[in-house]
C-alpha cells in the first residue's frame, strides 16, 4: 500500500509529507483548494507526464516521492530485481522535474527510465480518475482479471505449459528446417571439407604431442651432431689436423728417442713422460670409445623429424583456413560431418518433428479450449455480479458485458487463445463499448468501483486512488457509493476525493485540503482531521458556506458515536 507521500515545490505546495494506512482514506476540501494538486503529484511519481507548469514559480525544481510497502510476494519486486534494482520492505518512487519541464525519474534511489517508473506504479497503485483512466480501463488485464475471479488455476497453468511445449516444438522444427537449407546451399562446401578434413584425421591433443615430439627429436638431431663433431676430433684423419691420437703417439715416438742407443738397458729421462703419453692415449682411446656408443644409441632419423613437422603443420594450416583452433578441429570434423548427414536424413527428422509441433499445437489448442469454457462460465457470472451492483450506483440503466473473442493464431500466448475485453452501454439500445470511450467520468467512475468491488481480490495492484466518484450524485446513491467503498477498503487500500458527506463519513481517515493567501501568495496545506474538527468538516460538506446547528447533528449522525 501507499505509506507516505512527500511533495516539494508543485504549484502551490512548497512543502508537505503525508502519511498513509491501510482502509479507506479520504481527502475532502472546498473547490480550487488543491486536491488535484495532490492527485498531480502522485500520478507524477507514478509515470504521468511531466510539464514545466507543476514547478512552484520561483522554485528550481519540484520533486515527489510516494513509498509503497507491498506484500511479500508482489510482481513489483520481480520487476525491479529483473533491473538490478534491490528493494526490500519499501519501494520508492521519485520523480523530478526541472522548471525547463525536463524530469528524471527513480526507484530505490536508482535512476530509471519513465517506462519502467510508469510499469512499477501500475502494479502498485491503480488512478480511476473523472479525466485519467487507468487500470481496468486498460483491455490488456481483462483476461487476468476474469480468471482470478472465476477460472481455475489448474487450467491456466495446463495452458501456459501447453503453450511452452508447443513453441518448443515449433523452435525445433524451424531450427531443423534452416540447419537442412543451409546444408543445401553449402552442400558442395561441405563435401570438399569433410573429405579433406577425414583425410586430414585430426585427433584430440594431436598438436600438443607432435610439438612434444618435434622439440625430443630435435633436440636429439643437435645431441648426435655434437657427439659426430666430438668423435671427428678425436680420429682426425687430416694429415694438418692428425687428431690428438696421431699426436700423442708420434710424441711417445721422438721421447723414446732419448734412450742412449750405446746403452739399451739405460734409463731414459723422459720415461715419466712417456708414462703420461701412454695414460692420455689410454683415457684418449676410452672417450672414443664411449662418444661411439653414444653416437650409436643417439643416432636421430631425421625422416621422423619431418614427418612430425609436416603432420604438425598441416594441421594448423587446416585450423587457420577454418579460422579456429587445432584442437577445435576434430569438433569442425563432427560438425560439417553431421551438417552433411543431416542432408541424407534431415527429411525424415522434419517430419518426425512436424509431427511433434502438430501434437504439441493440437495439445495447447485443447487446453485453451477448456480455458475459454471456463471463461465463458465465469465471463456470465461476472456480469451478473456486477450488474447487482449498478443499479445502487445509479447505473441502473447501464450493462456491463464481458466479450471474448478468438485470437489469430499468431496472437496465441501462455494466458489463451482469448481476447476478452470489458464493455459497457450506459443506455437501453446502444452496443456496448470500451469502458474509457462509452462511459462519462462519473459513470465511469462508478462502473470503476462495481468492478472493483467485485475483481478487487483478484487483482495484484494493493491501492485504488478515485477522484470524485461520487460527482453529481447524493443521498442514497452517495451511501451506496461509500458503502462499497468501505467493502473494496477491507481487501486493498482505498484513497478517495470526494465532495461527497455520506461517502467522507465512511473514511478511515480524514484529510482536509485547503488554501491559504499570505503575503499576497497562494499554498496548499493538508491536515489530518480528527473528533471535532471532522465532525465540523463533515457539517460544511452537507451545509456549503455557513454551518449551521442542524448541519453538524446531521454530520454527528453520518459520523455515527465518537
Amino acid at each position: 500500500m501507499l505509506t507516505a507521500l512527500s511533495i516539494r515545490d508543485v504549484v502551490l505546495i512548497e512543502r508537505l509529507d503525508l502519511s498513509f494506512g491501510p482502509g479507506l482514506t479520504v481527502l475532502t476540501g472546498e473547490t480550487g483548494a488543491g486536491k488535484s494538486i495532490l492527485l498531480d503529484s502522485l500520478g507524477l511519481a507514478m509515470g504521468a507526464r511531466s510539464e514545466a507548469g507543476l514547478v512552484r514559480a520561483g522554485a528550481e525544481q519540484a520533486s515527489v516521492a510516494a513509498v509503497f510497502a507491498p506484500p511479500a510476494g508482489h510482481p513489483v519486486y520481480t520487476l525491479l530485481a529483473e533491473q538490478g534494482i534491490a528493494a526490500d520492505d519499501e519501494i520508492v518512487l521519485r520523480r523530478v522535474v526541472a522548471k525547463d519541464g525536463r524530469s528524471r525519474a527513480f526507484a530505490n534511489d536508482q535512476p530509471v527510465g519513465a517506462a519502467l517508473l510508469k510499469r512499477a506504479a501500475g502494479l502498485l497503485a491503480e488512478v480511476q480518475g473523472q479525466h485519467d483512466q487507468m487500470g481496468l480501463a486498460d483491455p490488456a488485464g481483462h483476461a487476468l482479471l476474469l480468471d482470478a475471479f472465476g477460472v481455475p488455476d489448474g487450467l491456466r497453468a495446463a495452458v501456459a505449459a501447453g503453450h511452452r511445449a508447443w513453441r518448443a516444438a515449433a523452435a525445433a522444427l524451424e531450427a531443423a528446417r534452416e540447419a537442412i537449407a543451409e546444408a543445401e546451399r553449402d552442400q558442395e562446401w561441405l563435401r570438399h571439407a569433410v573429405d579433406e578434413l577425414a583425410r586430414l584425421a585430426p585427433e584430440d591433443g594431436e598438436e600438443e604431442r607432435l610439438a612434444a615430439e618435434r622439440q625430443r627429436l630435435q633436440q636429439g638431431e643437435r645431441r648426435a651432431a655434437a657427439i659426430a663433431t666430438a668423435l671427428g676430433e678425436l680420429s682426425s684423419r687430416d694429415r694438418r689436423n692428425p687428431g690428438p691420437a696421431a699426436s700423442l703417439r708420434a710424441a711417445a715416438r721422438a721421447l723414446q728417442r732419448l734412450t742412449p742407443a750405446n746403452d739399451p738397458d739405460a734409463a731414459n729421462p723422459a720415461a715419466p713422460a712417456m708414462a703420461a703419453l701412454e695414460r692420455a692415449e689410454e683415457a684418449l682411446a676410452e672417450a672414443e670409445t664411449l662418444l661411439t656408443r653414444l653416437a650409436d644409441e643417439a643416432e636421430a632419423d631425421p625422416r621422423l623429424l619431418e614427418a612430425a613437422e609436416e603432420r604438425l603443420f598441416a594441421l594448423r594450416a587446416a585450423a587457420r583456413k577454418h579460422g579456429l583452433q587445432v584442437m577445435e578441429l576434430p569438433a569442425l570434423l563432427a560438425t560439417l560431418r553431421d551438417r552433411l548427414a543431416a542432408l541424407e536424413t534431415g527429411s525424415a527428422r522434419v517430419e518426425e518433428l512436424e509431427r511433434e509441433a502438430a501434437a504439441t499445437r493440437a495439445s495447447y489448442a485443447e487446453a485453451c479450449s477448456r480455458l475459454s469454457e471456463a471463461r465463458r462460465a465465469a465471463a456470465a457470472k461476472l456480469d451478473r455480479a456486477v450488474a447487482r451492483e449498478l443499479p445502487p450506483l445509479r447505473l441502473e440503466r447501464a450493462r456491463f458485458v464481458t466479450d471474448m473473442s478468438p485470437l489469430p493464431e499468431s496472437d496465441w500466448g501462455a494466458q489463451g487463445a482469448d481476447a476478452v475485453r470489458f464493455l459497457i452501454a450506459t443506455n437501453p439500445g446502444q452496443a456496448p463499448g470500451p469502458l474509457a470511450k462509452i462511459a462519462s467520468g462519473g459513470e465511469l467512475s462508478r462502473l470503476m468501483l462495481a468492478l472493483k468491488v467485485v475483481l478487487a481480490g483478484g487483482s495484484p495492484v494493493p491501492t485504488l486512488v478515485f477522484d470524485e466518484v461520487d460527482s453529481g450524485i447524493g443521498g442514497a446513491t452517495a451511501a451506496a457509493v461509500g458503502e462499497r467503498l468501505t467493502r473494496v477498503a477491507q481487501r486493498v487500500q482505498v484513497l478517495l476525493v470526494t465532495h461527497s458527506p455520506q461517502v467522507a463519513a465512511r473514511g478511515a481517515a480524514h484529510l482536509r485540503v485547503a488554501k491559504t493567501v499570505a503575503k499576497g501568495r497562494a499554498a496548499t496545506h493538508v491536515q489530518h482531521l480528527d473528533g471535532p474538527e471532522r465532525r465540523e468538516e463533515i457539517a460544511r460538506m452537507l451545509a456549503g458556506e455557513t454551518v449551521t446547528a442542524a448541519a453538524r447533528a446531521a454530520a454527528e449522525s453520518l459520523l455515527g458515536p465518537a
